[in-house]
């Protein structure tokens, strides 16, 4: 095996997959030093952006911030994470409210030794073995990974996406039902298929239910 193989097998590490409990972590940020725990009780959208003063993760910011008043009244916080230092974020938080006129609200972790990135795997060797691409972790209020969505350095992120998924997930654990394509608040549901050929009949003369067949029914969202 060849020392260049046997490097890229070290470098691997597992990511957190869904329903995994996240790893736990404390770090540096602009808001002084966090645990994961701190947020206990807290949703939380954990995003990495590859660098500091670099446009795209400028306009990311940004984009963050006009969704974190929304975020925060579905019991959610943000957490953003890149390799840059403490001094780094600061700097770049304040040009951002001198140039942009906007005030980034949300701590930023300082991973300089990649500590939190490398349990996240959120640093892509093939697309950058110093950058951390542009990760998205939602994790719940009880610290279970319950989305993950990466991004290439070259494409910004979408925060209407980011936002309705978190409804959507906050949604299935409050009404037990999943959400369809393009789901937004407001449309209606899916239901669970019927467990028992009783309960498949019931459903379809129930004019609660919209059935296109006994396994695919949506209803109102209560």
């Amino acid at each position: 095996m060849s020392e260049h193989v046997e490097q890229q097998e070290k470098e691997v590490v597992s990511l957190p997959r869904i329903g995994d409990q996240a790893p736990a972590f404390e770090a540096e940020t602009t808001h002084g030093t966090l645990q994961l725990e701190d947020f206990k009780g807290s949703w939380v959208i954990l995003f990495s952006h590859p660098a500091d003063f670099t446009p795209v993760c400028t306009t990311e910011f940004i984009a963050f911030q006009e969704i974190a008043d929304d975020l925060r009244a579905l019991n959610t916080e943000l957490l953003g994470l890149s390799v840059d230092s403490v001094h780094s974020h600061i700097a770049w938080v304040r040009n951002v409210k001198e140039k942009m006129g906007v005030e980034l609200t949300f701590p930023i972790i300082a991973d300089l030794n990649k500590d939190v990135a490398k349990k996240y795997g959120m640093i892509m060797p093939g697309e950058s073995t110093t950058e951390t691409s542009r990760a998205v972790f939602v994790i719940d209020d009880k610290q279970v990974v319950r989305a993950v969505i990466y991004y290439p350095l070259s494409t910004g992120r979408n925060m209407p996406e980011i936002l309705r998924l978190v409804k959507a997930l906050q949604t299935t654990d409050e009404k037990g039902l999943a959400t369809p394509a393009n789901w937004n608040p407001g449309d209606k549901a899916i239901v669970p298929p019927p467990k028992t050929q009783e309960e498949a009949e019931e459903r379809a003369n129930d004019p609660a239910y919209e059935c296109v067949d006994w396994y695919f029914c949506k209803k109102d969202v209560d």
